[in-house]
C-alpha cells in the first residue's frame, strides 16, 4: 500500500490580507485531523494503521463522498467531496456565505480546474480570490479526511507556471476588451444589428460583468415602465428635454449629452427585450429590479444571457495589453491569457471598455494625488491597463484627477452601505468628529485620523425601516446591534458612556430645532428614544475614477487635437463620464451600433 502524507491547511487571519488586493477578509479552517494527544507510541501507529486501513477499504469498495470546510469572504464554506481511489470525481457546493453573483460564476470555473488536476493546487479564479480559496482548503480538508497526500494550502496557492507561447493570429469583425456592463453592451449591440459580425470579447478576470453586478441602484434611466407605473409624470414626460436640461452642468459636450440622453430613453425598452426588468423606481431616475432586489445582478445576468444566446465569442482570462496601430488607424490589440499565450486579435473596430484605475495605487497617486490613501470599493481588476497605452499613442485624457469617493462602505467587507434617513458617525470613544453628510477624500482622510483609524455608523429602527441596503446588511449579519446604546457599544467595541452622551446631545438639539454645530444645520430628526439599534464599522472609499480617455458623441476616441482614432472606440469608466452605470451600458450601446453600421 501507497505511504500516504497527512498535510495541513493554513490559517489565513482575515485582517492580515490585503483589501485593496483581493477584496476583503477570510481565512482557511484547521483541515486535518490528528491523533489525540493521549495516544502514543505503539497506540498511536496501532490506530493510525487502522484509520489507513478502513479508508483504504472504503476506497476499494467505490467512491466516498466526504464533507469538508474552508473559510472564504464571507465565512464557513462546506463541499461535498467525492473521492474514488486517489481521484477526485465531484464536487457539490453546499451551504455558504459567499456572495452568489460571484459565487455562481466562479464556482463551475474552480470546479473543472480541480477536476482536471485532481488536485486544489489550481490558480484560483481571478475576481474571486476568496471563494476560490474557500473551496481549495475544503478540498484539501477531504483529501486529508481520504488520506491523500495534498500540499498546504494558502490564499497564494496557484497551479503550475506555464512556459510562455506565441499563438497565431486572430481575427474578428470587432473586438470588444472588456466584460462589464459597457463591453457586453457594445457586443450585444452590435451583434443585434449584424448578425452575421464576428464579435469578440476579451476579459482579463475569469469572470465577467466588473463591478456592474453589485450595484443596487441603475439610475439616469428615462421612460421606464416603472416610472410609468409609479406615476412620475417627471421622467416619462418630455423626458430626453428635460433630462438634458437637467445634465446641461455635468461636463459632456451638448452633442454626447444629446446622444446619452436619446439612448436613455430607450434602455428600459432595450432591457427588457432581453427579460431585464426593473420594476421599483425609487424616485427619479433611480431603479431596482424589485423592492428588494439590486439591479446590477439582474441585468448582469440577463446581458450574459442574451451573450450567450448571440453565439456572441467570449474569452474570459484574457488581458489586452496593447492597441495595435498602423497608419494612424487601430487594427486589433496584442493579448496574453492564462495559460501564458500571447497573440494578435486583429479586427475592423476595437472597442475598449476595461474600467478605470481605482485598484492602482500608482496611476492613483500620479493622476489623482491623494486618493492613493484610500482602498477601493471597486472590483480588483480596475488597474487602469490602458491608460499609459493611451498616452503613449497620444490619445487625449481628460479629468484624469477626479474620482468619486463613497462616504461608506463596510470594514472589511467593502459592500456599500448606507442610505438610512438619519445615520450618525463615531469614532471609539462614541464621539461625533465630522458631519455626516461631509464627503469626498477629506472625509476618508479624517475617518483615518480617528483612534485605530476606526468609525462606525449609527442607526435606529426608523433607519433600517427607510432604505433596502440597511435592511438587507443587517438581516445578513454584517451589522451589530443592541436593545440599548450600550448593548450596540459593546457589541462594536466603542465606548458606551460616551455613545450614550453623544446620542443625548444630537437628540436634544435635534428636539429644540437648534442648529447642530457639525452639521450647521438642524437635524432632521433625533434617533429613536428606544432600541433597538444598528452600526457597522466603515471607511470613505475610492469608488470609481471619473477622467478617462475622451471620446466624441459616437465613442470614438479622440488624439490630443481633438481628431478622431480611426478604428478605435471607447465606453464606460475607461473614458471620461459624468454619470455611471447606465452612462456606461448606453455609449457601450453606441460602440456597438456605430461599429456594426461601419463593417465592410
Amino acid at each position: 500500500m501507497r505511504k500516504r502524507r497527512v498535510s495541513q491547511t493554513i490559517v489565513v487571519p482575515a485582517l492580515a490580507l490585503s483589501l485593496a488586493a483581493c477584496g476583503g477578509g477570510g481565512g482557511a479552517e484547521t483541515a486535518a485531523t490528528t491523533v489525540p494527544e493521549t495516544t502514543t507510541g505503539a497506540a498511536a501507529e496501532e490506530a493510525s494503521s487502522e484509520a489507513e486501513e478502513e479508508t483504504t477499504k472504503a476506497q476499494a469498495e467505490g467512491p466516498v463522498t466526504y464533507d469538508a470546510k474552508g473559510s472564504g469572504y464571507g465565512g464557513e464554506l462546506d463541499l461535498k467531496v467525492t473521492i474514488a481511489g486517489d481521484k477526485i470525481t465531484a464536487l457539490e457546493l453546499g451551504d455558504h456565505h459567499e456572495t452568489n453573483v460571484v459565487m455562481d460564476r466562479a464556482f463551475p470555473i474552480i470546479q473543472e480546474r480541480i477536476l482536471e488536476a485532481n488536485s486544489p493546487v489550481v490558480d484560483s479564479v481571478s475576481a474571486a480570490t476568496f471563494s476560490s480559496y474557500a473551496v481549495k482548503a475544503a478540498v484539501a480538508d477531504a483529501m486529508t479526511q481520504a488520506g491523500l497526500e495534498v500540499e498546504s494550502i494558502t490564499m497564494a496557492t496557484a497551479g503550475p507556471e506555464k512556459e510562455a507561447t506565441t499563438l497565431e493570429d486572430v481575427t474578428a469583425d470587432i473586438v470588444v476588451v472588456g466584460g462589464g456592463p459597457s463591453g457586453l453592451a457594445a457586443a450585444i449591440t452590435a451583434k443585434q444589428a449584424n448578425k452575421d459580425a464576428h464579435v469578440l470579447v476579451i476579459e482579463k478576470m475569469d469572470i465577467l460583468s466588473g463591478n456592474g453586478k453589485f450595484d443596487m441602484n441603475f439610475y439616469d434611466l428615462i421612460n421606464s415602465e416603472a416610472q410609468k407605473a409609479a406615476g412620475n409624470e417627471e421622467w416619462t414626460v418630455d423626458q430626453v428635454e428635460h433630462f438634458i436640461e437637467s445634465m446641461a452642468e455635468a461636463g459632456d459636450t451638448p452633442e454626447r449629452l444629446k446622444v446619452w440622453a436619446e439612448q436613455e430613453n430607450v434602455l428600459d425598452a432595450w432591457l427588457r427585450d432581453m427579460g431585464v426588468e426593473l420594476d421599483y423606481n425609487y424616485g427619479s431616475t433611480n431603479h431596482m429590479a424589485k423592492e428588494d432586489q439590486y439591479a446590477g445582478e439582474v441585468i448582469q445576468a440577463g446581458m450574459e444571457k442574451c451573450a450567450k444566446d448571440l453565439d456572441i465569442e467570449i474569452r474570459t482570462g484574457t488581458k489586452g495589453v496593447d492597441l495595435i496601430m498602423e497608419d494612424d488607424r487601430c487594427v486589433g490589440v496584442s493579448v496574453e491569457n492564462n495559460d501564458n499565450e500571447s497573440y494578435d486579435i486583429r479586427a475592423q473596430f476595437t472597442i475598449v471598455a476595461t474600467g478605470g484605475f481605482c485598484s492602482s495605487k500608482e496611476l492613483l497617486e500620479e493622476y489623482a494625488p491623494g486618493n492613493e490613501v484610500l482602498n477601493t470599493s471597486n472590483q480588483m481588476g480596475t488597474t487602469g491597463d490602458f491608460v499609459k497605452v493611451f498616452e503613449k499613442n497620444g490619445f487625449k485624457l481628460e479629468n484624469m484627477d477626479m474620482v468619486r469617493v463613497f462616504p461608506n462602505i463596510i470594514v472589511p467587507r467593502r459592500d456599500l452601505t448606507g442610505g438610512a434617513d438619519l445615520d450618525i458617525l463615531v469614532n471609539k470613544d462614541g464621539a461625533r468628529f465630522m458631519a455626516e453628510g461631509a464627503g469626498g477624500l477629506k472625509r476618508g482622510t479624517t475617518i483615518q485620523e480617528q483612534p485605530d483609524g476606526a468609525a462606525f455608523s449609527i442607526t435606529d429602527q426608523t433607519g433600517y425601516d427607510s432604505f433596502y441596503r440597511i435592511r438587507k446588511h443587517v438581516d445578513a449579519g454584517y451589522y451589530a446591534q443592541g436593545e440599548t446604546l450600550a448593548e450596540l457599544a459593546d457589541a462594536l467595541g466603542i465606548d458606551a458612556a460616551g455613545l450614550e452622551k453623544t446620542v443625548a446631545d444630537f437628540n436634544a438639539a435635534a428636539e429644540a430645532g437648534e442648529e447642530d454645530a457639525l452639521l450647521e444645520a438642524v437635524a432632521s430628526r433625533p434617533l429613536d428614544a428606544e432600541g433597538p439599534y444598528y452600526g457597522v464599522r466603515v471607511e470613505a472609499a475610492n469608488h470609481m475614477t471619473k477622467g478617462g480617455v475622451a471620446c466624441n458623441e459616437n465613442a470614438q476616441v479622440l488624439y490630443e487635437d481633438g481628431s478622431v482614432v480611426e478604428g478605435l472606440y471607447a465606453a464606460g469608466e475607461v473614458t471620461w463620464q459624468s454619470g455611471g452605470y447606465s452612462q456606461s451600458v448606453a455609449f457601450g450601446r453606441v460602440a456597438g451600433e456605430q461599429t456594426a453600421a461601419n463593417l465592410e
